[in-house]
């Protein structure tokens, strides 16, 4: 589905990617994992073609396509949807009106907001006066609206509060396996978690230690996840460095 080789990437005037090789096949879930300022989101920002990430080496291949240089619109319509961590407010733009010209259901997934606890916000600006849930369970209401084939998912649950999580990690996990979409299994994604809170709703087949730029060792998902737990991220690394 992905296919990621030698990606060097400039955000702010500096080298935020230094050579990242990755791969994600088709229905294939893959975490990242990485401290503060390693270049999680900025890898996913290179992937979905965000403006602020400059490509200067290197090429990111997508169902056979190369996307390196491609806008994010076409991008989106070749299928690849995105989760911000924190996205914008969006002023003067009902959230109804966005998922009716995003849908590719001819808008029947309104008849569904209320799966997602957004009925009563489907008439409000975009964002504007939501909590970390809210704005959470808009943003996975907005991507089935889309139905990717590739989902590129920010800390999706990053200011989610104990009350919401259920919800938000039930709608992450039909997103990426549900019938309704496309198929069972055949939507992609690439995570990125912190706290590793969302691969108790998701089966991730593999994760990545992202660290100073580059993907220092991988594994299997919970294995990595009680790793870092127990040894921190520089420990990690080094002794799964030793074992490769």
């Amino acid at each position: 589905m992905l296919r990621i080789e030698d990606l060097h990437v400039e955000a702010g005037g500096r080298e935020i990617l230094k050579g990242i090789n990755l791969e994600i096949g088709d229905g294939q879930t893959s975490v990242l994992f990485g401290p503060n300022g390693s270049g999680k989101s900025t890898l996913i920002s290179a992937i979905m073609g965000l403006g602020h990430c400059k490509v200067t080496k290197g090429r990111m291949i997508y169902n056979g396509i190369d996307i390196t240089n491609l806008p994010i619109d076409e991008r989106a319509r070749l299928g690849i949807g995105m989760m911000m961590q924190r996205p914008p407010n969006i002023t003067g733009v009902k959230l109804k009106n966005l998922i009716s010209v995003v849908s590719k259901d001819n808008g029947s997934i309104l008849k569904k907001a209320g799966e997602f606890n957004m009925d009563r916000f489907m008439e409000r600006d975009i964002n504007v006066g939501f909590s970390g849930g809210e704005i959470k369970r808009s943003d996975l209401l907005q991507l089935t609206a889309q139905r990717p084939k590739f989902v590129l998912l920010d800390e999706p649950e990053s200011g989610v509060d104990i009350e919401s999580i259920g919800l938000v990690g039930k709608k992450v996990h039909d997103l990426l396996y549900g019938d309704e979409l496309c198929g069972k299994g055949c939507v992609s994604a690439l995570v990125i978690t912190h706290t590793g809170q969302i691969l108790e709703y998701i089966g991730a087949d593999r994760a990545y230690i992202l660290n100073d730029g580059r993907i220092k060792c991988s594994g299997r998902p919970m294995d990595l996840l009680k790793d870092i737990r127990e040894r921190g991220y520089k420990e990690c690394i080094q002794c799964r460095m030793v074992k490769m």
